[in-house]
């Protein structure tokens, strides 16, 4: 592809310098080559403008950059290097994005949830299915680990390109605040775009919950979606009715309602009315919360063109999304859960559904990670001192933070409201104790790190995954 082509693709960019072709699109000077088209933008952290004259030695044949650097090959300048990234690697890659059916879910809690309900519903819809999000990219037969919620743009598009070679008619896609923020993904027009929550959370990016709830919002507007999926019982919500849409709610009149007929720790049967058409099922995950995620999904499936069986089908053999409010065994009569729950509000819901069925104690487990919001912790250790009948309180991924630090500041919340709990630093151990002091009634929730395979310490990913951590002390246990 040639750089002149690249510049029609985003008013004002100008070339400094001759045409050139390129092959293929680079961020990392270090890896610079022949034929590659480097970016520069002003990131969190750094400016890769820096990194320039860098790549240019190494052969790059083009940089894009946002003021004119002189570093002896051609450039492409523009105003904004990273929505420039976005366009360009949607080109680069011929517009996947024009070719597919995108949903996009964005919300603080439960997007991985119910992308993973909306790909069951819209394959028993006979709809080839990708997705793409926390848990990483799944279409065909391709499984992609995990990177980022909704990955940087080169690999973004570089997916949806395979998705479109692998005949998917639909990619389902989790869009994270962050990624909105920054135009990863801002060349894509959705189908549909469901929000599912606005709750506290990456508050040590965005300055306030103002900002943070702007991120979101850019995804509800006429020139960005087609029609919006909307959470009536999320007050927010009123702020993004900014092109057709429908509600959806189970606490406040809406659309499309569903009606929970019974529950328990292993799921629940319900009646979800989607505009007057009537889906009776049956969800393998407890929690309204998640009953909430199934009427979204079902939602959006019906606009996508699902029928009342299709739904119904595909909620049913949603058996359980990795690491979300998942049971992972039973011991001396109790259970155990894994969730992902890492902030406050998300804490209290689970911690919520599974009580309401709790015959002895409720027990909770979990930390804060570090280098992250550090207002959340105190918050969460208030919360789970008042809906957890005792806590283990231990290390999450503490990254370059002292992980003693972090537990004193979740304490400062747990202590005020209750003193029924245990620091155990060292998460495989704390696991072992939390499990040992299990009794028949009793549930646990291991919290915060859901599907994670590692827990990373000093910059370091070290292999760590909570069910295979239970699987093994329970082997001990034996």
């Amino acid at each position: 592809m040639k750089l002149t082509e690249f510049a029609r693709e985003m008013d004002g960019a100008r070339l400094v310098g001759g045409d050139r072709e390129i092959k293929s699109l680079c961020t990392d000077s270090r890896l610079a080559g022949e034929g590659d088209l480097f970016f520069c933008f002003r990131g969190t952290h750094s400016d890769s403008h820096r990194y320039a004259a860098e790549a240019a030695r190494r052969g790059a044949a083009a940089i894009v950059s946002e003021r004119e650097l002189g570093v002896g090959c051609p450039e492409l300048v523009v105003k904004d290097g990273r929505e420039a990234m976005a366009r360009f690697a949607a080109a680069f890659f011929r517009h996947p994005e024009q070719k597919l059916k995108i949903v996009g879910i964005t919300g603080t809690n439960g997007k991985t949830t119910t992308s993973f309900m909306l790909k069951n519903i819209l394959r028993e819809a006979g709809k080839k299915v990708g997705v793409i999000g926390t848990l990483g990219a799944e279409y065909g037969e391709h499984k992609v680990a995990p990177v980022l919620t909704t990955p940087d743009p080169v690999f973004l598009f570089s997916l949806l390109s395979d998705m479109v070679k692998e005949g998917v008619e639909v990619a389902v896609m989790e869009v994270s605040a962050h990624a909105l923020a920054l135009k990863k993904e801002c060349p894509i027009l959705y189908d549909v775009a469901v929000f599912t929550n606005l709750t506290r959370d990456h508050l040590d990016f965005f300055k306030d919950m103002k900002e943070y709830g702007e991120a979101k919002k850019s995804l509800f507007s006429k020139n960005r979606t087609r029609f919006a999926v909307l959470n009536a019982d999320d007050r927010f919500s009123d702020s993004l009715k900014n092109c057709d849409y429908a509600t959806y709610g189970i606490d406040t009149p809406a659309d499309c309602f569903a009606v929970i007929e019974s529950e328990s720790l292993r799921g629940s049967r319900i009646v979800l009315n989607l505009e007057d058409d009537l889906v009776e099922t049956q969800l393998a995950i407890t929690g309204k919360y998640n009953v909430s995620n199934a009427l979204a999904a079902a939602v959006a499936a019906k606009r996508l063109g699902a029928d009342e069986r299709a739904i119904a089908r595909g909620l049913s053999r949603t058996e359980g999304v990795n690491g979300r409010l998942e049971w992972v065994a039973a011991y001396a009569g109790a259970d155990i859960f894994v969730d992902f729950a890492h902030t406050p509000d998300g804490l209290e819901k689970s911690l919520g559904a599974l009580k309401a069925h709790c015959a002895g104690k409720l027990c909770v487990l979990f930390g804060c990670g570090g280098n992250r919001d550090k207002g959340k912790r105190k918050k969460m250790g208030e919360t789970a001192a008042k809906f957890a009948d005792f806590a283990v309180l231990t290390s999450d991924n503490p990254r370059y933070e002292d992980p003693c630090a972090i537990l004193n500041e979740i304490e400062e919340g747990f202590r005020p409201v209750s003193k029924k709990f245990v620091v155990i630093e060292d998460r495989e151990k704390a696991t072992e104790y939390a499990i040992k002091q299990l009794k028949k009634g009793d549930v646990l929730l291991i919290a915060g790190k859901g599907g994670e395979s590692y827990q990373e310490i000093m910059g370091i990913k070290y292999s760590y995954d909570d069910k295979d951590v239970v699987k093994t002390v329970l082997g001990k246990l034996k």
